[in-house]
């Protein structure tokens, strides 16, 4: 059974960096996506980030383009989310999740950790 734990979140200011972390486990990490979504009060789980653990391949939502970055480490079962230049738009709670990514589609499985607190203060 796959299993996801998302750690890192806290309380920042705005201009300050947060790095998160998904530990992965029950499959076989390399040969799946792992995504960032987040969620904020009163709003719907969106998508931030995500990475294809076959190719290396990574995709950005605009809004964080150039802000965060996020890396792999098959060898720990482990996907970051580096956040530079936090804004108090980024105030969410952020969450994990696996899923298949191809060249046209990337389609994400029900399967999601407890999730992070990220609060950004102006």
């Amino acid at each position: 059974e796959a299993q996801l734990v998302e750690s890192g979140g806290g309380l920042v200011q705005a201009g300050d960096s947060l790095t998160l972390s998904c530990a992965a486990s029950g499959f076989t990490f390399a040969d799946y996506g792992i995504a960032w979504f987040r969620q904020a009060p009163g709003k719907q789980r969106e998508v931030v980030s995500y990475v294809n653990n076959k190719d290396g391949k990574t995709y950005y939502v605009d809004f964080v383009k150039g802000r965060f970055t996020i890396s792999s480490d098959n060898a720990k079962n482990t996907v970051y989310l580096q956040m530079n230049n936090l804004k108090p738009d980024d105030t969410a709670v952020y969450y994990c999740t696996v899923g298949v990514v191809t060249s046209v589609s990337a389609t994400w499985f029900d399967t999601w950790g407890p999730g992070t607190q990220v609060t950004v203060s102006s």
